[in-house]
């Protein structure tokens, strides 16, 4: 892995894996839908992408997660599937977000920007132990990377190479 790689996130398949179709790799990625997880994987062609993952943050039933994660971006992630290549090119787009109305909710403003992306918050309690001690214990976490893993962990067990875009166009 060269260091271009690192800074955009590529990774390719372990060395014997055969790579499959780009339908095979297409149902892969969108049988990640699943109604536990914060995040959808749906048909990109409206954002010209062949496939789009998103975090739920307009669905009622997930907003209180980012919420309380006190979320400042909220990342997508636009897939182009390259057959010739055996590659998913991915590029990552973080959109600012900010909190409104009582009851508070989300809302996109204009900031914009791309490229791999580590947002982590984490909420802890600190408290008196058995022994009497304090003690920090962890009360929430959410981590970013909850989106792009799995993503890329399908891509790399279908063989194919996940190759993080920065600059030009997917």
């Amino acid at each position: 892995m060269g260091l271009f790689d690192k800074l955009t996130g590529t990774q390719r398949p372990a060395d014997g894996v055969a790579p499959g179709s780009a339908e095979e790799v297409r149902t892969a990625l969108l049988s990640l839908n699943r109604p536990d997880v914060p995040y959808v994987i749906r048909d990109g062609a409206a954002d010209d992408a062949d496939l789009m993952a998103e975090w739920r943050m307009a669905e009622p039933a997930w907003q209180t997660l980012f919420i309380e994660s006190q979320l400042t971006r909220a990342v997508r992630i636009r897939m182009r599937l390259v057959q010739e290549d055996y590659e998913v090119r991915a590029l990552e787009e973080q959109l600012e977000v900010t909190r409104v109305g009582n009851p508070p909710r989300l809302q996109i403003s204009s900031e914009y920007s791309r490229g791999p992306d580590r947002t982590v918050s984490r909420h802890w309690t600190i408290e008196r132990g058995d022994s009497g001690r304090l003690e920090a214990t962890e009360t929430f976490r959410f981590d970013g990377a909850e989106l792009r893993s799995p993503l890329r962990k399908a891509v790399l067990k279908a063989g194919w190479t996940w190759r993080g875009v920065v600059f030009g166009k997917l």
